[in-house]
């Protein structure tokens, strides 16, 4: 999982910078507003509008913006009606990449993804060429230096969680996706800093990427994700980390 771990650590930090931005918003407050129209507009009863505002809190959004997104969500509000899809392809070399999007007009976002595929060396697929290779899973990230590895260990596999392991300087947990919040919660009571968590597609195997494949790859991760929508981009790549670093500064 090492491709996936490293632009995951990327594009949370790219979030961060975003935010300023107002870009990180505008996606949270989409995800805020669907996750209260699916599932009710009460977090305690509603994971996924749980982890939406839990994500919208920690680009410091303003209460006033998360509930009027929420009361958007529930019809208490008038809004945009967003709609859920998922867009398959391949970049370079034959990476298989899943899109989750939230649009307000497939008809004008198809074209645009199938032109950032095309510019760096990739192309959209049809439904289900690739989604077999990825499975939905928890992903929780602790720094490596805050925490004690059996201690980690411990509390995680006690609170349900399916593996842990070492990457570079992070821990990864892996959970079942509906076990992630009981692992957050037992992780929490024990003081151990999350620096990430999240329901994520891990992919199954990985497609070794260097030279101009790989910068083409990385190119066209940062085109996808700057689209205003597109909540999330998966895809299996494994690029060294000299050119991860390089090309994303």
């Amino acid at each position: 999982m090492s491709g996936h771990s490293k632009w995951s650590g990327i594009k949370h930090k790219k979030a961060k910078i975003d935010a300023i931005r107002g870009r990180a918003f505008t996606k949270l407050i989409r995800e805020v507003t669907v996750a209260a129209r699916v599932g009710g507009g009460d977090p305690i009863g509603n994971p996924r509008l749980r982890l939406a505002i839990e994500r919208a809190k920690a680009v410091n959004m303003p209460q006033d913006n998360i509930q009027r997104a929420i009361m958007k969500g529930t019809g208490e509000l008038p809004g945009v009606s967003y709609e859920e899809y998922v867009y398959e392809g391949y970049g370079p070399g034959g990476v298989a990449v899943l899109l989750e999007v939230l649009t307000d007009n497939k008809n004008r976002t198809a074209p645009e993804f199938r032109k950032a595929f095309s510019k760096y060396g990739g192309n959209l697929g049809e439904s289900g060429c690739v989604a077999w290779l990825f499975e939905k899973k928890g992903l929780i990230q602790v720094e490596a230096a805050t925490v004690d590895e059996d201690r980690l260990l411990s509390v995680a596999l006690e609170a349900g969680a399916e593996d842990v392991l070492r990457s570079d300087d992070t821990f990864e947990i892996i959970t079942a996706p509906k076990d992630l919040d009981r692992v957050k919660e037992s992780l929490a009571k024990e003081k151990i800093e999350i620096a990430d968590g999240e329901v994520t597609m891990l992919p199954q195997t990985t497609v070794k990427l260097e030279g101009k494949q790989a910068q083409h790859m990385l190119q066209l991760m940062e085109a996808l994700e700057d689209h205003d929508d597109v909540q999330n981009v998966y895809a299996n790549f494994d690029i060294p980390e000299e050119i991860m670093a390089a090309v994303t500064g």
